[in-house]
């Protein structure tokens, strides 16, 4: 059972050719151009470790987030950081929402963890609900929450964010954000709580991954004020996490502001058009907030009939919480998404 989308590889030995990718929720637009030239300018240095304390990326990423270095950790992606903070924090007790990013759960049971599941609920459009607060308590190690959600795309109300944020520091719960499609947003600052650093219990997971289009070089990282445990996480994986590719594109890519305004306006105009069309081809439309719609088809092996169309989306059944019948879409440029629509139209007459 895949948890991923981005699976282009199995597709082209079923179909004998590459797929038009709505499986993984990246950046339509690719890799900035200035990040892809630094990336290839940095070969040149390749023979050369990188800095295993990541000193420059740090100290740009400090800038860019507007916190201090020294509470950053980066690492080979967002999933290398899960699971680095598992392996430092040793949880017994956990709570996650169901449905949600499928690495969690991964990385809490092969560390021996006891998971707690929150369900959201369809009804309730999938959001978290005051109700949360009762699950928090003296017992409970470690609060994931996806911020927002994979596969969903939904937010947590702001306050109740700040009033879960409240709890754990009450409880001694780390409450971990996982904000890597928080730059998708239409006001990311307004959601994150990265402002907001002044508690040892909470933790916040970024990924250059999805907004710069940047999954291949693998490169997150995540802030907290508790540098003991930012320690231990750095010792809880190899020591040079980063490579000198990814840290030369990360930082040109950070500085490349239209590359970052031409996406947010891409996703926001594009988003509502997909959810428009989807819902005129009869389903179930889940009003996402980023870069993804999650939606519920009743046509059967709607994935693998648009396949045969050469077009690839995310099958989510393996989510705790979905079933058979959804799926999840990625947010691309106008002419790709116009052809899954054509070719969704062509199935759903």
């Amino acid at each position: 059972m895949r948890i991923h989308g981005g699976d282009y590889e199995t597709f082209k030995i079923e179909y004998g050719r590459m797929p038009l990718d709505f499986s993984a929720s990246v950046s339509p637009l690719g890799m900035p151009l200035s990040a892809r030239m630094a990336a290839a300018d940095s070969l040149a240095d390749c023979d050369r470790y990188p800095d295993p304390e990541c000193r420059a990326l740090r100290k740009a990423i400090g800038e860019h987030a507007g916190i201090q270095a020294d509470r950053i950790l980066c690492g080979s992606g967002a999933s290398d950081l899960i699971d680095r903070l598992i392996a430092a924090l040793r949880p017994s007790h956990a709570l996650i929402t169901a449905p949600t990013y499928g690495e969690y759960s991964l990385s809490l049971t092969r560390s021996g963890c006891d998971i707690l599941e929150y369900q959201l609920y369809q009804q309730n459009g999938f959001l978290v609900g005051e109700d949360i607060l009762t699950y928090i308590d003296d017992s409970l190690d470690l609060l994931i929450l996806c911020e927002p959600n994979n596969p969903t795309g939904r937010t947590t109300d702001r306050s109740l964010l700040e009033r879960i944020a409240m709890r754990c520091d009450l409880t001694g719960t780390l409450l971990v954000l996982d904000e890597c499609f928080n730059d998708f947003l239409d006001d990311p600052e307004g959601h994150s709580l990265m402002n907001e650093l002044d508690s040892h219990h909470l933790l916040i997971l970024r990924a250059f991954t999805k907004f710069y289009g940047m999954a291949g070089l693998r490169l997150g990282w995540c802030a907290s004020r508790d540098t003991e445990l930012l320690a231990k996480m750095k010792a809880a994986g190899q020591p040079w996490p980063v490579s000198t590719p990814a840290t030369a594109a990360a930082l040109a890519a950070m500085e490349d502001k239209g590359y970052q305004e031409k996406l947010r306006m891409l996703i926001r105009v594009q988003r509502c058009v997909m959810k428009s069309a989807l819902e005129a081809q009869g389903v179930q439309v889940i009003p996402g907030e980023a870069n993804y719609l999650l939606f519920f088809s009743q046509e059967k092996d709607l994935k693998e009939r648009l396949a045969r169309q050469g077009i690839l989306i995310r099958d989510c059944s393996s989510f705790a919480g979905l079933g058979e019948g959804w799926y999840r879409i990625a947010i691309r440029t106008e002419s790709e998404n116009r052809q899954l629509i054509d070719a969704l139209r062509s199935i759903c007459r």
